[in-house]
């Protein structure tokens, strides 16, 4: 697959009238409202997701979240913080710290549950419409694939039950792995 490819949204079912979409490909080309970025906790940019949001975003999207580091020492993991989109399609950027998989020892499912559920609650407070994520901690972070694709059903199933904005929330998956992972969760009950 090539770096700016990306797939057509794929509908795999629906909560509250809230259209739950996977696409597959990168996220940094994703046109929807919003998107969220598997962030380090300095919001300072580094790898994978999180790399390929701030340089493609460009120096505005660098300049928030430095604003954000110097005001607030960055973000917490399993919590959220909201930027411009900088350069990118998406007029938003949500900015969330997953957990490093410790063998699930140190609350790591507790942790990505809440990266979902206080991204989302950011997302209402600011009206937004829609909202794409990452593979929240599946890259360097280590959590394994199918078992974040189920923390994040239930996480975002829960925090959908009463939203008033939302229409459309979903994942951009780069690879073919993660995409069938996230797409047997959502087919199953």
């Amino acid at each position: 697959m090539q770096r700016n490819s990306l797939s057509s949204a794929t509908i795999v079912s629906q909560i509250n009238n809230i259209d739950i979409v996977l696409y597959k490909g990168d996220i940094t080309f994703v046109e929807e409202i919003a998107i969220a970025n598997a962030a380090n906790s300095s919001l300072l940019g580094g790898g994978g997701v999180d790399g390929a949001i701030h340089y493609r975003a460009g120096k505005q999207l660098k300049q928030e979240c430095w604003e954000i580091f110097k005001k607030e020492k960055g973000c917490k993991p399993g919590h959220a913080k909201i930027t411009s989109g900088g350069n990118l399609p998406a007029q938003y950027v949500i900015h969330t710290v997953g957990p490093v998989w410790h063998n699930g020892v140190r609350n790591e499912d507790i942790v990505l549950g809440n990266c979902y559920k206080n991204s989302i609650i950011v997302a209402e407070k600011n009206k937004i419409s829609g909202l794409i994520f990452p593979s929240i901690s599946t890259g360097i972070f280590g959590y394994p694939v199918e078992k974040a694709a189920e923390v994040s059903k239930i996480a975002v199933s829960s925090a959908l039950e009463n939203s008033k904005f939302l229409k459309r929330v979903g994942w951009c998956l780069f690879d073919r792995v993660t995409y069938m992972a996230y797409e047997k969760a959502w087919s199953t009950k």
